[in-house]
């Protein structure tokens, strides 16, 4: 199953309503899984970003469906990267020569 990262940043709403961070993880989990895929780490972290989530989804369209239903809530604003395990990364850098 292919992974993602999720680099995100709060917006205004999402700093004024931190207090229900938590639900608001729980169910980005629940949306996530309810579509076949699931995070396999989550982060706050301190600089550009303030959440890093890797997670694992079906496909890319689940991946930008997933993030545009987080997305439409209003409390992040995320940038999106496909991440491609070791043993892609070495079979594409043999495929170069």
């Amino acid at each position: 199953m292919p992974s993602y990262v999720m680099l995100a940043s709060w917006t205004d709403q999402g700093v004024r309503s931190i207090g229900e961070l938590p639900k608001r993880i729980d169910q980005a989990k629940r949306l996530l899984a309810d579509m076949g895929g699931a995070f396999s780490s989550l982060h706050m972290t301190m600089g550009a970003y303030d959440l890093i989530g890797i997670y694992d989804a079906p496909d890319d369209a689940v991946a930008v469906r997933f993030t545009l239903m987080i997305e439409k809530l209003g409390n992040l604003r995320t940038t999106s990267l496909k991440a491609f395990p070791e043993q892609a990364l070495r079979e594409i850098v043999k495929s170069i020569g």
